[in-house]
């Protein structure tokens, strides 16, 4: 499987190359990244150095209220950039958030573009640094120290986060497509997301400076290093804003989350995991699309609905705005099918209601082929569920049986609504000690032609050959309709170009339903 992966991330590389360069043409390349003293065309914006932790230089720049008259205080918001993006990533939102009476600092994490340091993955420099930044900005800028907030996309989402549970200065954060847990999102049930990590990978060695120690992540983790994956974990583990969650409810921090139902880097299940563990002013948004898609929009200055949200929970937190959004439901959803907003007053309120689809019988398949069913290719297939509602197919009469164990429901006389988490519970018999299986939930249609809902895979290592075992799988959370007249069925096979699969030659899986421990798939479907 070398050269597979050898393969994935050298076309990963070129996907990031594309990205960045399209990012150069709609002026998010770092033109003024080397001149660090000079003021912006813009007024209230200057970029400036920020020394970080040890003395790290931290490219900066930084946007006042144009009607600063040197008198007042002013709440302040500090931004910390993407995974491979340039200090002006921010600036257009920085700009309207400095309009409505915020001073903003957005920097360059360590390890990329001219930011000094290594890349360390939100690690303990990461940390230190956003609280560096914080004091400069008090000692520099005109802003309040009672009243600071962090936000970020993707990667600054996870530093805010993070940086909340060890600096209590951070009353409020808004964390947009980030990470709550970084080893269940990209080695979720032990199964590596390749595609995710790839990306990761070539966007780090293009824009960046690994550290040794994240350059032995990444081979530890293509090569499925299972001796150093004790190591892997706890690295993740250190750099997950779950691991810290006391210390978040301790501060009171509030704390707003959004993300995408088909995001491929950090799907929505941690995110839902961990909203519920806060017992602070919180807010969860989940959105159709993949990885950073629902804010892309806002990063060019363009009505984002995230961005806007993201204004109103800092005007409340940071300003005592009463701008209504605390007496909003906190779980804000919009279906992958209408389109619509929904509101719940908690994460379980949006699974209350499930339907169980019994797996009966034993059906036993051969690894190490695709069946056909998968879960597409990362970032385009979302991209395409999110713009024309057009999810990864695989017609169920034609899935090979051999390779692919397949069970379906009922008609369905009415619509149904599939909001949340489906969770498979089954028993395997594997005649290797190791294997990985992927389970798909789809919508099938008249046809038999099914619509992917949601996918998860599922990874086992020292099982005893022939000795039967349980397994129980999370799918990926999502807000899905399914038409009247349709059936749902549930697919397992063995491999997806999205993860990296584990059955060695010649591997076998059987699932069965035994009497005493029946299998079935629970679909949190609603009328």
């Amino acid at each position: 499987m070398g050269s597979p992966r050898k393969g994935l991330r050298t076309t990963a590389v070129g996907a990031v190359s594309a990205t960045l360069l399209a990012g150069t043409a709609l002026g998010l390349a770092p033109a003024a990244q080397s001149a660090p003293g000079m003021q912006a065309a813009a007024a209230g914006v200057r970029f400036v150095d920020i020394a970080g932790d040890g003395g790290t230089t931290l490219k900066a720049n930084v946007v006042t209220p144009t009607d600063d008259d040197g008198t007042r205080r002013y709440p302040l918001i500090v931004l910390p950039t993407s995974w491979g993006l340039p200090q002006v990533e921010y600036l257009a939102q920085a700009q309207k958030l400095a309009n409505s009476g915020y001073v903003v600092v957005s920097y360059n994490v360590r390890g990329f573009w001219e930011s000094g340091g290594h890349i360390e993955v939100a690690g303990p420099p990461d940390i230190a640094d956003a609280s560096k930044v914080i004091d400069w900005a008090l000692a520099n800028t005109p802003a309040d120290a009672d009243k600071v907030g962090m936000a970020g996309l993707s990667y600054g989402a996870g530093i805010s986060l993070l940086a909340a549970a060890h600096d209590k200065r951070v009353k409020a954060v808004a964390a947009l497509s980030g990470w709550a847990d970084l080893i269940d999102s990209i080695y979720s049930d032990r199964t590596q997301h390749s595609q995710a990590a790839a990306l990761l990978d070539g966007a780090g060695n293009i824009t960046g400076r690994q550290s040794p120690e994240l350059k032995q992540i990444f081979k530890d983790f293509f090569a499925s290093n299972l001796a150093r994956e004790p190591e892997i974990i706890a690295w993740g583990k250190k750099r997950s804003p779950a691991t810290y969650v006391d210390r978040i409810n301790a501060n009171g921090t509030a704390v707003m989350m959004a993300n995408a139902w088909g995001d491929t880097i950090f799907p929505p299940n941690q995110y839902a995991d961990f909203y519920e563990k806060l017992t602070g002013p919180k807010r969860l948004e989940l959105r159709p699309g993949d990885h950073a898609t629902n804010e892309a929009t806002g990063l060019l200055g363009l009505p984002n609905d995230v961005w806007t949200d993201t204004a109103r929970w800092f005007d409340h937190h940071l300003k005592g705005a009463a701008n209504g959004i605390d007496r909003e439901q906190p779980v804000r959803l919009k279906s992958r099918s209408t389109g619509g907003y929904e509101g719940y007053p908690d994460w379980k309120s949006v699974t209350a209601t499930r339907k169980k689809i019994d797996l009966a019988g034993t059906t036993t398949i051969r690894a190490n082929v695709n069946s056909g069913a998968d879960g597409g290719i990362v970032f385009l297939s979302s991209i395409l569920d999110q713009v024309a509602k057009l999810p990864p197919m695989a017609s169920m009469p034609f899935l090979p049986r051999r390779y692919a164990a397949v069970w379906q429901s009922e008609k369905y006389t009415s619509a149904g609504r599939v909001r949340g988490t489906t969770k498979l519970h089954t028993t395997v018999t594997s005649n290797k000690e190791s294997g990985t299986l992927v389970a798909y939930l789809y919508d099938v249609g008249p046809l038999g032609l099914g619509k992917l809902v949601t996918n998860a895979p599922y990874t086992f290592h020292g099982q005893t050959p022939g000795k039967p075992f349980g397994v129980d799988l999370e799918l990926f959370s999502t807000a899905y309709d399914v038409p009247a007249g349709h059936r749902l069925a549930l697919v397992v096979d063995t491999v997806d170009p999205l993860y990296i699969e584990h059955n060695p030659t010649g591997a076998q899986l059987t699932f069965s339903s035994p009497p005493a421990d029946p299998s079935y798939v629970s679909v949190p479907l609603g009328g």
